[in-house]
């Protein structure tokens, strides 16, 4: 009887293993249409040329990087010298992005810090309130921030009704509003990852270090760190991926000083530029990119795996 049951049961397990490809069928169509297509697409489109009103002609042609790399003069006919336009949109962008991820870091682990060290029953409320300002679309929240900084703001006004200031602060179109922006968009990013980490963490750990005599910092630093290391990187990605492409803020908040990636690419398709190679070969070096950073990701979390087996 038992030796049936167990072959009973290998062979359903036999069955299921047959049908795990089948099952990833639906999984990878999404995948292959809405992923895989567009990126293709745009590869593409990023070796074809430009046409005058928008849009492309189909003929074979390396202008779109050339244009994003050379800089050819102002008749076209000069040497190739490095294009500093587009490498300073570039190094700025991926400035804010690092840097709202740092600040991000910098308020997201405490923050999830305190939550899993509330109470079991507690944490699902304070993961709830921290995901609130998704309710709102991203766009009503980015205008409320513009219309919160302006020279006639609340802000502003609670500055000047304490007397803290004696004339408006110019928080609009800098690179502070960009950052402020970009942080408030993808805190939650930082916090939840961070925060399932922390849940999973042994506290006991913690006690151990400190009854060998080991400060708060020094447990901090080669106990908790170490063991949460997975979340605080798949929360840097989190924020800095999207902030690096991201658009609304610098339109909104930072003006035409503080344009981005993102910026570029959408003036390239929407603005008045109308070069779609251009902005598909602006897309690719992004997520070339992009790619890059996540190879990084996976080595460290491949590293961190070892390191526990």
């Amino acid at each position: 009887m038992a030796a049936g049951a167990a072959s009973g049961g290998s062979a359903s397990a036999d069955t299921y293993a047959q049908s795990r490809g089948w099952l990833l069928l639906p999984a990878w169509a999404v995948l292959c249409l809405f992923v895989l297509a567009p990126v293709c697409m745009m590869l593409i489109y990023s070796f074809l040329t430009k046409e005058f009103r928008g849009g492309v002609i189909w003929e074979f042609s390396f202008a779109a990087y050339d244009q994003f790399f050379c800089d050819r003069g102002l008749f076209g006919d000069e040497p190739c010298a490095i294009e500093w336009t587009y490498v300073t949109i570039f190094w700025r962008s991926i400035w804010q992005a690092g840097l709202a991820t740092l600040l991000s870091l910098i308020i997201g682990f405490p923050t999830a810090y305190f939550i899993a060290t509330r109470p079991e029953k507690q944490r699902p409320l304070w993961v709830f309130l921290i995901t609130i300002p998704y309710w709102v679309n991203l766009l009503i929240r980015t205008v409320s921030m513009k219309f919160l900084l302006r020279d006639q703001g609340p802000l502003n006004d609670f500055l000047l009704g304490i007397g803290l200031i004696d004339s408006p602060l110019g928080m609009v179109n800098t690179n502070f509003a960009v950052q402020l922006g970009l942080f408030y968009s993808y805190l939650p990013f930082m916090v939840l990852p961070i925060y399932a980490a922390v849940e999973r963490y042994n506290f006991a750990l913690s006690e151990a270090a400190a009854d060998l005599y080991a400060s708060k910092m020094t447990t901090l630093r080669r106990v908790l760190l170490p063991a949460v290391k997975p979340g605080v990187i798949a929360g840097c990605i989190l924020v800095f991926v999207p902030s690096l492409g991201s658009f609304l803020a610098p339109d909104l908040l930072g003006g035409a000083k503080n344009f981005m990636i993102g910026s570029l690419i959408e003036e390239q398709f929407k603005g008045n530029a109308g070069n779609w190679p251009f902005g598909a070969a602006a897309s690719m070096i992004l997520l070339t990119m992009v790619l890059i950073i996540l190879l990084i990701f996976a080595r460290q979390q491949s590293k961190a795996v070892k390191g526990v087996s």
